[in-house]
C-alpha cells in the first residue's frame, strides 16, 4: 500500500506573513530548506505528495489550473521545475467560522484516502499548526510539525531514515522503570527517579544532547540507590539502541567539555561493541543523594545495553562540577554521534553492518 505525505502550504512550504494571507508577490517566500527537502523526498521515496491547505475564502483554483492566483501558480511552477510534482492538491476555501467538514482538521476533502487502499499508519501530515496535528490524528497518520520545533532538515531525515523514538518498561521486584526517548527532539526532559542529583544529571543528557527524554523510576530506595541507578541505565541504553534503528547516516563517533575547575573528555563509538574505560576519581562518597561509586555503574550498564564503546576521563577539584561535566560531555558526544545526514545515508562501518 502507498504511503502519503499530506503537506500543508502556508507556514510549511511558504513562509506565512503576519496577516496569514499570501496574496501578493511581496509576501512570497519559501521556508528555509523546503525546496531541497521536497526534491530529495520526491526523488528518493515512493510517498504520494498531497497538498492540503485552508485558504480562508481566497478562491485558490484547483490544481493545475492556477491562473486565478499567481502566487499559488508560481509556487507550483517553481517546485515542478525542481522535480517536485504533487499527486493531488486539496484546497478548502471556506472561512474558519463556517466550520465546514472540508476544513482542516476535518477530513471531508480527503475521503478518497480513507478507503483502506493506503498505508495511513505509515504516512505523515507535515504542517505548522495544531490543526495539522489534529488532522494527522483524524487520518490515523503521524504528524511532523514546525510548531514542535522541527525544520525541513529534520523532517527530511525522519521521513527518509525513520523516526528515532523508543519506549521501554522494565519491571522487577526491585524497580519499575519507564523510559521514552526521541533522539530528534528539542532537549525536553521529564525525569523522576526519587534521587534529586541523579535526576539533575539525566536532565543534562536530554538538554545538551538535544534529546526528548522521559524517565520514571520507582525503586527500592529503602534498600539503597544501586538498583534505581543501574536499572535506569539499562533501560536508557536499550531505548538508545532501539531508537538508532539501523544507524544509517549517523556520524557514529562523538567527542568533551570544561566546567569551571573541571575538565571531562568523553570518546564515544556507537559501533555495537560495548566497552567502558573509566578514568575518574571522586573525593566525596556522595554528591547530593547519589553515591559517587554509582557513576561508574551507571555508565557501565548504559554501555552494555546500548552496545556502546565509551571512554571517560575527568579532572578537577570540585566533585559536583566533575560529575556534571561528565554528563554534559557525554551528552554533547552523543549529540555528535547520533547526528544524521540523508546525503550520506549509509551504514557508518567499512564492514557494511554492525
Amino acid at each position: 500500500m502507498r504511503r502519503i505525505l499530506f503537506i500543508d502550504r502556508d507556514g510549511t512550504i511558504l513562509r506565512e506573513p503576519d496577516d496569514e494571507q499570501i496574496d501578493s508577490f511581496e509576501k512570497f517566500h519559501f521556508m528555509p530548506g523546503a525546496i531541497s527537502a521536497l526534491r530529495f523526498l520526491r526523488r528518493h521515496t515512493d510517498f504520494l505528495f498531497v497538498l492540503v491547505s485552508n485558504q480562508d475564502g481566497l478562491g485558490t483554483p484547483s490544481y493545475p489550473e492556477a491562473d486565478f492566483w499567481p502566487t499559488h501558480h508560481l509556487m507550483l511552477e517553481i517546485l515542478r521545475g525542481e522535480g517536485v510534482e504533487f499527486d493531488a492538491v486539496h484546497i478548502d476555501r471556506s472561512f474558519p467560522e463556517e466550520n465546514l467538514p472540508t476544513r482542516k482538521p476535518g477530513t471531508a476533502m480527503l475521503t478518497d484516502y480513507l478507503t483502506g487502499e493506503y498505508d495511513l499508519a505509515g504516512s505523515y501530515v507535515i504542517g505548522d499548526r495544531e490543526t495539522d496535528g489534529q488532522l494527522a490524528e483524524n487520518l490515523g497518520c503521524r504528524a511532523l510539525l514546525f510548531c514542535d520545533g522541527l525544520d525541513w532538515k529534520t523532517i527530511c531525515e525522519t521521513v527518509y531514515l525513520g523516526e528515532r523514538t523508543a519506549e521501554k518498561r522494565r519491571t522487577t521486584r526491585e524497580t519499575d522503570v519507564l523510559v521514552r526517548m526521541n533522539l530528534d527532539g528539542t532537549g525536553s526532559a521529564d525525569i523522576s527517579t526519587g534521587l534529586g542529583f541523579f535526576d539533575h544529571m539525566l536532565e543534562q543528557i536530554a538538554h545538551h544532547g538535544g534529546i526528548d527524554l522521559t524517565i520514571e523510576c520507582k525503586g527500592d530506595l529503602n534498600v539503597d540507590e544501586h538498583h534505581t541507578i543501574e536499572d535506569t541505565a539499562l533501560v536508557l541504553g536499550e531505548c538508545l539502541h532501539q531508537a538508532l534503528i539501523d544507524k544509517r547516516g549517523i556520524e557514529r563517533y562523538g567527542f568533551q567539555l570544561p566546567m569551571d575547575d573541571s575538565r571531562s573528555s568523553v570518546w564515544l563509538d556507537l559501533g555495537g561493541r560495548p566497552w567502558l574505560v573509566w578514568e575518574v576519581e571522586f573525593r566525596r562518597d556522595y554528591i547530593g543523594d547519589v553515591p559517587t561509586e554509582m557513576f561508574y555503574h551507571f555508565f557501565k550498564s548504559l554501555c552494555d545495553s546500548a552496545k556502546m564503546n565509551l571512554h571517560v576521563m575527568a579532572q578537577g577539584t570540585n566533585d559536583h562540577h566533575k560529575a556534571e561535566s561528565i554528563f554534559k560531555a557525554f551528552a554533547r558526544a552523543l549529540k555528535m554521534a547520533i547526528r544524521r545526514d540523508v546525503a550520506q545515508a549509509r551504514i557508518p562501518s567499512s564492514k557494511g553492518m554492525f
